[in-house]
């Protein structure tokens, strides 16, 4: 949903999406990110399938699905998310996440 990743890969293809600029993590960013996704597919579901965290680093693998809101086609894609943690914030993101595709049943 993020206009950044995969926006430019063909579908099914994937790429790493590396953020270090820690301004898009702030509050105001994430809720400004969550809006539009919200907007495009507004039955969004994201199912975290497994969380790890160790030293400074949280990994998430998660699967995201929902019906866009234009065509009315039910999309999925899955990913993993790396942030690093530093002052109680999270200072930098690494994602890999694969393009929304038609839902697998």
């Amino acid at each position: 949903m993020n206009a950044a990743v995969g926006a430019s890969e063909p579908r099914g293809h994937s790429q790493w999406n590396v953020h270090s600029v820690i301004h898009k993590f702030r509050p105001a960013g994430a809720i400004q990110y969550v809006a539009a996704a919200l907007k495009k597919v507004p039955d969004l579901r994201v199912t975290i399938e497994d969380m790890i965290a160790e030293d400074d680093k949280v990994v998430v693998r998660n699967h995201w699905a929902g019906t866009d809101s234009a065509s009315k086609q039910r999309l999925e894609f899955s990913g993993i998310v790396i942030w690093r943690i530093a002052n109680r914030q999270i200072a930098e993101r690494w994602a890999y996440l694969e393009s929304p595709h038609p839902a697998r049943g």
